[in-house]
């Protein structure tokens, strides 16, 4: 609606990943590193996690357009809860098989003929699977039955998880320990900082045409960083409707008073879609859980106080490293964008396990598997405190709904 009237020939801040866009920030760009790192591994499984939004699917497609089709052939499915058979089907189906009429063994043979055919080629095989914290115990099982696959000694199937948070807390499992063994990288993806979200929302802008017309006064761009802390998907829909707001009103320049005006907007309307007075109600209500979480729409109309400078970048608490001998105990509480202190993971390991094991350094983020063993164990019984944890996460799903596909 508004393109031809700033003169840009596409929409900037659409909701639906697209490569094109692809931003490379400090933490984007460490997790594109960890992918390529992992691609020149050519074994085991690269895991790259991120909160809802943050972009961890436009990292995975940006490098799957990278990818040259002579040497590579890439599935690439989106997850929702499958099951062993389910999975391999769609594995199949993804890498253009046929499966109608054959039971789950002939499928999988197929599989692996394709797979092997393909290494005979000197075509590498890679399995791309988003949103696989929705992956069933059995379809993770089925999938690192997969890796086991190797033409002429060497791996033929090489996977990449892209999930959110959570997933971490699934391979922690005992009965997956050797599924984590096969993780060679991983790097959690945090939001952007203050001078990154100037950046980004420049660099979208920039894709679609943007001659300067609007202009984000510099005021605007700390507050849409506060209210959106940084995450990509939250910057896109609140930019979207200023755009539209500044088109509504014939205006060339996007203040502050533009920002607080849109996010209260959107707050009120979210709040017409979703309960959220007794949500929150239900869910302050307990210990552990105090406070609205930035994807309410109270997170969109927070009043930031005139002349806030706001902050360089984005702070998070940080997941202390809990000892493999503490997988059962109960989830801590812990916020929404999580930093995992791979430093002092890193010093546990050399204790635990001895110099002679040092842990490979892989740059300023390391990505290993043993990171992954020392993170938080759900265990087979929740916690009242986990169990609403889960509950509230299952209410802020139905809000990122209305925000389009997770990243």
């Amino acid at each position: 609606m508004y393109e031809e009237f700033f003169k840009l020939n596409d929409q900037p801040f659409r909701l639906s990943p697209d490569h094109r866009f692809f931003f490379q920030s400090g933490a984007h760009n460490r997790a594109l590193a960890h992918l390529k790192f992992g691609l020149d591994q050519k074994e085991g499984f690269i895991l790259v996690t991120g909160e809802v939004g943050a972009g961890k699917t436009t990292i995975g497609d940006h490098l799957l357009a990278s990818l040259n089709p002579r040497h590579f052939v890439a599935a690439n499915i989106v997850t929702s809860n499958l099951d062993q058979e389910n999975m391999i089907r769609m594995i199949a189906s993804s890498f253009g098989l046929t499966q109608e009429g054959l039971n789950r063994t002939s499928v999988f043979r197929n599989i692996e003929r394709f797979i092997a055919d393909s290494a005979r080629q000197g075509r590498r095989c890679l399995l791309f699977v988003d949103e696989a914290q929705n992956l069933s115990i059995t379809a993770l099982e089925e999938l690192r039955m997969l890796s086991n696959l190797q033409v002429n000694g060497q791996p033929a199937l090489q996977s990449f998880l892209l999930g959110q948070p959570q997933f971490r807390q699934t391979l922690a499992r005992k009965d997956l320990a050797q599924l984590r063994q096969r993780v060679i990288a991983s790097y959690h993806l945090g939001p952007l900082n203050l001078e990154e979200t100037g950046a980004y929302i420049c660099h979208r802008l920039e894709v679609v045409g943007w001659t300067k017309d609007p202009i984000f006064d510099e005021q605007a761009i700390e507050i849409i960083f506060q209210i959106t802390g940084g995450i990509p998907r939250r910057i896109n829909t609140l930019c979207n409707r200023l755009m539209l707001n500044a088109y509504l009103e014939e205006s060339h320049t996007i203040t502050t008073a533009d920002v607080r005006k849109v996010s209260a907007e959107i707050a009120e309307e979210l709040g017409q879609v979703v309960d959220f007075e007794s949500a929150q109600k239900d869910l302050n209500g307990t210990d552990g859980l105090a406070g609205p979480d930035s994807t309410s729409p109270d997170h969109f109309a927070a009043e930031v106080p005139a002349g806030s400078s706001g902050s360089s970048s984005a702070t998070s608490p940080t997941a202390a490293p809990m000892a493999s001998d503490d997988f059962d105990a109960p989830i801590p509480h812990v916020e929404d964008q999580v930093v995992f202190d791979l430093e002092a993971v890193d010093e546990a390991m050399r204790a635990k396990q001895g110099p002679e094991h040092g842990i490979p350094d892989y740059g300023e983020d390391r990505g290993d598997a043993e990171v992954i063993d020392l993170t938080i164990h759900a265990g087979e019984e929740l916690s009242l405190e986990a169990e609403l944890r889960l509950k509230k996460r299952a209410l802020h799903t139905v809000i990122d709904f209305f925000g389009g596909r997770a990243s």
